[in-house]
């Protein structure tokens, strides 16, 4: 889950309930001839180049927020920066397609197919015979078991984060041959094809410790066109450098520095020549578009920056005109993310207990106005997300929406009378109020200018103007922060003082159910990056304002967003991601799981944090991840998505964009989509070679 892209693995577990209640579940899409899969709105944009038109040596610098924690990504504190290393330097059994659908990784894996079915499923894999780590000793049944048993759940003492499908496994053995692997299931496993990607050596998976510490800091033994050298700490960049034992097509690069840089200062990063790639934000993107002038001009690489001939330039000191000139060496290079952002609604207390209650938020919703908002500045596709468990072009994305409905105002209204929230009844004041979570106490906002929206922690004013000031500046943010985030219910015809209360009693355009309005905590996390979130978030705001249902907006540091309040349930209303998975019967079963009640009263999830979840949902789940037949189980997997709609605890709203700033002379690199990226291919043009300006797919 994110709300800016990076996905933490996380471990809690809880537990949700769904008022009982009928569901209507349309014919899916996926009973027809058409495929509904669809194909990717977006394709990739990395200037793609063939190998003969790039250099041969460079070393590319590539932002990333952190230099991780460990390089095992089984651990719980791996992060995007682990994944992105261990796709260099490691094996990967199979590697994502455009579509985002698993394809053999060629260099290591000549074949993988089921032989047998019953009495049990047998799998066997015939490796690459040239595949070896970098120690010079084959890739075997060994690594495969090692992995196995580490990964398996049976043995506490190895740290894991997550063992699904290994856990399914009886036993690994050689095959005909030191090529050959078996693997033999205890139970069938729909997506045997997500195991061993990556794959770590027998001697980090073989014991306890060197699982737990071995591979933190350090990779001694790899197999892939890069290995790591160097993780630097104190320099925050881990440098990774050519495997001389590689024996696919060459890294055309010498070396792959990834170096920690903080969102928010990537463009001075960029326009100082400290970075040649980067994810960046909107602002950023059209700054660097505007810089760089139409796609496919070339230009020196922050010449202006690398080598300041005048003195007067680079770095911080760096006056705007001059940064500008540095940016022009860069383009925006973008597509849409693998990864979908949704509107949470908790239905674990409170209003939002009530089904009625979440589809009526959920019908009050335009969604297509919502990725418009986001999407279309950016001259990106602008379509809803029709599925919680994939997206446009991988293999079960059909759009299942309908099981809910779309946007209808009186749908909306007939479902909140139903649960006894009604307009025109008195509504008595509220008063003191506790904001949501741990942070902080509510304010009201009575007189500020800024009702219903304030920062946990922080009530300086100074930082209020600086937000609105922020909001002007960015074309997306559409409306300052909070102005339209809680209406008071003010006496009709008047023009009272901003800020004053209406009369005790009055009647008002609120919904209300025993004298107490319908107000959700609608929670957002405050940091760099988060200015497209706020602004759906006054989209929303404004349209649940339309059918009667107030918000109260909470802002909260990025490091108290996920775990006070999104884990924690401090919230009725919220805005994160999750990624699009090739595999959902295994990776989006935890999402969408039926909490369990624990034997102290607590709710025991996994990472459900709607805490909403259905008896037919999970059994549709444990359907399709046990059925070997692949059409059967996307149709399973359909219907499952289908009954998520239903309950209305998650909305999908739209996919992410990726957007990539990279030097100009970079090939083969930048918003990859859904593709695995080819690292060995990555590297700047020769002198005079093109690339195609338009992204490809």
């Amino acid at each position: 889950m994110s709300h800016h892209g990076v996905t933490p693995r996380a471990v809690l577990r809880s537990v949700a309930f769904l008022t009982a209640g009928v569901l209507t579940v349309p014919a899916l899409a996926g009973c027809s001839s058409k495929d509904p899969a669809g194909k990717p709105l977006a394709g990739q944009d990395i200037a793609p180049a063939a190998r003969a038109e790039v250099t041969d040596g460079g070393t590319l610098r590539w932002a990333v927020d952190a230099v991780p924690e460990t390089l095992n990504t089984f651990q719980a504190d791996a992060d995007a920066a682990t994944t992105r290393i261990a796709q260099a330097v490691l094996p990967s059994m199979y590697r994502m397609d455009a579509q985002g659908r698993p394809q053999i990784a060629a260099d290591y894996l000549e074949s993988a197919k089921v032989v047998k079915t019953e009495p049990k499923q047998v799998v066997l894999y015939k490796l690459s015979q040239q595949a070896v780590w970098s120690d010079g000793r084959e890739i075997g049944a060994a690594d495969f078991a090692a992995q196995w048993r580490a990964l398996s759940g049976k043995d506490s003492a190895y740290w894991t984060a997550r063992n699904a499908g290994y856990d399914r496994i009886e036993r690994i053995e050689r095959g005909e041959n030191d090529l050959e692997v078996k693997v033999t299931f205890a139970r069938p496993y729909a997506d045997w094809r997500s195991l061993f990607s990556p794959l770590y050596p027998k001697e980090v998976m073989g014991t306890p410790d060197s699982f737990n510490d071995g591979a933190r800091k350090k990779l001694k033994i790899t197999a892939g066109p890069f290995t790591v050298k160097k993780v630097d700490t104190k320099a925050d960049e881990v440098t990774l450098v050519r495997n001389p034992r590689w024996w696919g097509s060459p890294a055309r690069l010498d070396a792959i520095v990834l170096t920690a840089v903080p969102r928010e200062e990537r463009a001075e990063a960029l326009a100082a020549g400290a970075v040649d790639l980067a994810e960046i934000d909107a602002a950023e993107a059209r700054r660097i578009t505007a810089a760089a002038g139409p796609r496919g001009a070339s230009a020196s690489p922050s010449k202006a920056a690398r080598d300041d001939e005048n003195g007067d330039g680079g770095g911080g000191n760096a006056g705007p005109a001059r940064r500008d000139q540095a940016l022009s060496g860069f383009e925006v290079r973008k597509s849409l993310e693998p990864a979908y952002t949704q509107l949470a609604l908790n239905g674990s207390e409170g209003p939002l207990a009530d089904e009625r209650v979440r589809r009526a938020v959920a019908r009050t919703l335009d969604r297509e106005e919502l990725a418009r908002t986001v999407l279309r500045p950016l001259d990106l596709p602008a379509v809803p997300v029709g599925s919680h468990l994939a997206l446009s072009g991988q293999a079960v994305y059909a759009d299942n929406s309908g099981a809910l409905g779309g946007q209808d105002t009186a749908a909306a209204q007939a479902l909140l009378a139903d649960a006894g929230w009604v307009r025109g009844g008195p509504v008595e004041e509220e008063q003191g109020e506790k904001a949501a979570g741990p942070e902080g106490e509510k304010a009201k906002g009575k007189g500020t200018g800024d009702d219903g929206m304030f920062i946990v922690g922080q009530d300086d004013k100074a930082r209020d103007v600086r937000d609105a000031e922020d909001g002007k500046r960015e074309g997306h943010h559409l409306a300052q922060d909070g102005k339209q985030h809680l209406k008071q219910g003010g006496a009709p015809g008047a023009y009272a003082p901003k800020g004053t209360a209406a009369p005790a009693g009055t009647k008002t355009g609120v919904v209300a159910k025993d004298g107490k309005p319908l107000t959700l905590r609608f929670v957002l996390p405050s940091g760099p990056g988060s200015e497209s979130l706020h602004a759906v978030a006054d989209r929303i705001t404004r349209m649940l304002d339309g059918v009667g249902i107030r918000t109260e907006t909470t802002k909260v540091s990025d490091e108290s967003y996920f775990r006070d309040h999104i884990a924690s349930g401090a919230y009725d209303l919220a805005l994160y991601s999750w990624p699009a998975s090739a595999f959902p019967a295994t990776d989006a079963r935890p999402i969408y799981a039926k909490p369990v009640p624990g034997a102290d009263g607590s709710l025991t999830v996994e990472q459900n944090y709607t805490r909403v979840g259905t008896d037919q949902v999970d059994q549709l789940f444990d359907q399709a991840i046990a059925t070997l037949d692949e059409s059967e189980s996307r149709s399973l997997l359909r219907k499952a998505d289908a009954r998520i709609w239903a309950a209305a605890g998650s909305i999908p709203l739209y996919q992410r964009p990726q957007l990539i700033a990279a030097r100009k002379d970079l090939a083969n690199a930048g918003a990859f989509g859904f593709r695995t990226p080819v690292y060995e291919d990555m590297g700047f043009l020769k002198k005079g070679a093109k690339v195609s300006p338009r992204a490809s797919s």
